[in-house]
């Protein structure tokens, strides 16, 4: 125990001793921090200055603890009761240097010399708190409560710490604003008239009227997009694996670039060609003498848009289902004399359910908290995402109304998993076992074969089209005006030219490219590393709450981005945690906001891995942290990278959350595009998003590269003769984030 308490006690301390306690305009790594005005400064000063600097004697008794925690340590064997006493004071250490900053925020008091004072907590008294948090998960496990691992105390102590502050610290903001006072009214009138609103709720537009309330588009939206997301899904795994289709290369490319697209950069190429100025508009505009309309924009553009960017992620949740259904089912109901139509009705597609249950909840959840293609698509048809955004943004700023539309959306999403594990109950969909099965699928009847390229070959020439007038958006003039070619919109977004003081970088857009590029790759690791270590947590450990520790992990995929950003703004832009404006924020939006995709892909790869590995290596006298180090880690290297890779381009082309967190020192690349939209600048804006397509595009093939494609079984004949589409272990990582283990 020597060793961790001495190190944790130590980093505190310097961290008391050095670093600036409260919130400073200024970084760590720039000058201003070490200056007169800095350090030295009431307001920049360490733990350690602020008494003789601010008369705040409240804050030795950190330091004391710290103190006291480093001469703990030193202790050989400390008694039992030594350690509760350790225990208790560390403890009240984390409550009077957290505590009064929490106190002072939801009171409204502020008293100096108790320390109840609105100021950011800054480096030093975080360095303090995470100091004085892993002395405590330390001595708790040498007390044997739980486990007497300390790292693995501590890791379960961590994960939960960080999903209490950046998950349900932010929602339980969402619910307070919800019920603030507004209007003249109570916070519950306010909200109860903010909830039953006719803006909300109207179904007018089915009785001829304009517009239904957003709440009923939003469900309506989400069940259509569910629906046909599902249907095209299925269609394309069938044409994937059961079929003899010759086109399989192109429809694997087709099926990861829309999710390595920028959400909204789809419904701009629709606009190219259904707008007022579209292709297709035009031209029966002229055939028939009509003038061009905006017919396109409402909820049935946004529909098309929506169907066209989530079908494929339907397509590799639900590849890796019918893929993996075992070859003998099928073979046996062929060999009792039923044909391929009644083997597919009977056998498969009763397996394929939980496939189409998560694909379907998957399109329902996308559907509600897309952003970006309501955004250009949706004309005067408004729905939940759109509203939060002008309710935060707009002229009214009202944050009770945000809140009370954001708690519809989370509620509409959290409805759906419930239904969907209904629906599913507790059967048994288990088809692959510890034997060896070398069959071959069963391909899909005459009939089956020929609706299903019916649905799917038309919809993949579409989608084709699509991805040629965003590269065709992006080199001519004007679209329906000068349609001759130029690269004009790609010097203007990413010019580059050679001065006398050497290269510079004068494109608009590169401020928020390698903005956007770097936060990425911030996040990535970090949502990699925290996403595999609670994996471990849930495959290797046995723990009390053990199930409520999963699903907590698990939350922020039902929370929609709207709702994400939203409780990030309340939760975050005053004191004792004040973040807003910072890269930090977006930073931590990012990791937990994708989170699970390093869980879900964690726990599906450590699954494969035999559990008498972790014990040979505990036998032989490592500890968990070394058996997860030198055992676990290398073993997972595909896993590990996949994620990364994943989280990576989640963070690129995500809209939704970050579209409130952006400031003009933190633009990213999706607000900085949807700016340039709303300006009216499509080609510049399709520039940008084609550089972004194609850097997301050299990830995930350096992925594809260097892990190849993922094997479930020995080949079938089937596959062995049409080249069988396989999931990569990215498109594995994609299926992993969006199927809940069952």
């Amino acid at each position: 125990m020597a060793k961790p308490l001495t190190l944790s006690a130590a980093l505190g301390l310097i961290g008391y001793v050095l670093l600036p306690w409260f919130g400073v305009e200024y970084g760590i790594f720039e000058r201003d921090w070490i200056d007169a005005g800095g350090l030295l400064s009431p307001e920049g000063a360490s733990g350690l200055l602020q008494t003789p600097l601010a008369g705040r004697f409240y804050l030795l008794l950190p330091g004391a603890i710290l103190m006291f925690l480093l001469g703990f340590a030193r202790l050989g064997k400390p008694t039992a009761g030594q350690q509760r006493i350790a225990l208790g004071v560390t403890l009240a250490g984390l409550l009077v240097t957290a505590a009064p900053g929490f106190l002072s925020r939801w009171t409204g008091l502020d008293l100096p010399a108790l320390g109840v004072i609105r100021e950011p907590l800054g480096y030093g008294a975080m360095a303090a708190l995470a100091s004085m948090f892993f002395c405590a998960t330390t001595i708790w496990s040498k007390l044997g409560r739980g486990n007497r691992d300390a790292f693995v105390v501590g890791a379960i102590a961590f994960i939960v710490a960080l999903i209490g502050i950046f998950v349900f610290y932010p929602l339980a903001h969402v619910l307070g604003s919800a019920f603030s006072p507004a209007g003249g009214r109570s916070g519950l009138e306010s909200a109860w008239h903010t909830l039953t609103g006719s803006d909300l709720w109207s179904v007018s537009c089915w009785f001829g009227g304009r517009a239904c309330g957003s709440a009923v588009n939003s469900l309506t939206l989400g069940i259509m997009t569910a629906t046909s997301t599902t249907f095209l899904g299925l269609a394309f795994a069938l044409l994937a694996t059961r079929t003899r289709f010759p086109a399989k290369r192109l429809l694997r490319a087709l099926a990861v670039l829309p999710v390595i697209t920028p959400p909204f950069v789809v419904g701009l190429a629709l606009i190219l060609l259904f707008g007022r100025a579209g292709s297709v508009t035009q031209f029966f505009a002229d055939l028939t003498g009509m003038d061009a309309g905006r017919w396109f924009y409402g909820i049935w553009g946004v529909w098309l848009g929506q169907t066209l960017a989530f079908t494929p992620i339907a397509f590799l949740v639900l590849v890796g289902v019918v893929e993996g259904v075992s070859p003998s089912l099928e073979e046996a109901a062929q060999t009792l004399r039923a044909d391929l139509g009644a083997t597919m009705r009977s056998i498969s597609l009763p397996l394929f359910k939980p496939g189409i249950a998560n694909a379907f909840l998957l399109g329902f959840i996308e559907s509600l908290a897309d952003f970006g293609n309501p955004l250009v698509l949706g004309g005067s048809h408004g729905v939940l995402s759109t509203d939060i955004y002008f309710a935060v943004v707009g002229a009214q700023a009202d944050a009770g109304r945000a809140g009370v539309l954001a708690l519809i959306l989370l509620c509409m999403t959290l409805g759906a998993f419930h239904v969907q594990r209904q629906w599913l109950g507790k059967a048994n969909y288990t088809t692959i076992t510890g034997k060896g099965d070398s069959g071959a699928h069963a391909p899909l009847s005459r009939a089956h074969s020929f609706l299903v390229h019916a649905v799917t070959v038309p919809w993949l020439a579409f989608t084709v089209i699509i991805y040629v007038m965003i590269f065709y958006g992006s080199v001519v003039k004007l679209w329906g005006l000068d349609h001759s070619l130029t690269l004009q919109h790609y010097v203007s977004a990413f010019g580059v030219e050679w001065t006398e003081r050497g290269l510079w970088w004068n494109g608009r857009a590169w401020d928020s490219f390698w903005t956007t590029i770097s936060l990425s790759a911030i996040a990535a690791p970090i949502t990699a590393a925290i996403g595999l270590l609670t994996a471990w947590l849930l495959i290797r450990q046995n723990f009390f709450g053990k199930a409520t520790f999963e699903f907590a992990t698990m939350l922020s995929f039902a929370v929609p981005g709207t709702v994400v950003g939203v409780s990030y703004i309340l939760a975050f832009n005053a004191p004792p945690v004040e973040l807003t404006g910072t890269g930090i924020i977006l930073v931590l939006c990012f990791v937990f906001r994708n989170m699970p995709v390093g869980v879900r892909g964690g726990v599906a790869a450590m699954k494969q891995l035999d559990p008498s590995l972790d014990e040979a290596s505990l036998t032989l006298g490592a500890n968990s942290f070394q058996t997860l180090r030198v055992v676990i880690l290398p073993l997972l290297r595909p896993a590990i990278v996949a994620a990364i890779a994943y989280s990576f381009i989640r963070a690129i082309t995500s809209v939704s959350a970050v579209i409130f967190l952006v400031t003009a020192d933190q633009n990213m690349a999706t607000a900085y595009i949807i700016g340039l939209v709303e300006s009216g600048e499509y080609g510049v804006a399709i520039a940008y998003s084609s550089v972004l397509i194609l850097v997301m595009l050299v990830v995930v093939t350096g992925v594809q590269l260097l892990f190849g494609k993922r094997t479930l079984r020995r080949e079938n004949r089937l596959g062995q003769a049409q080249g069988a589409i396989a999931p990569t272990p990215n498109q594995a990582i994609s299926e992993a984030e969006h199927v809940p283990a069952r």
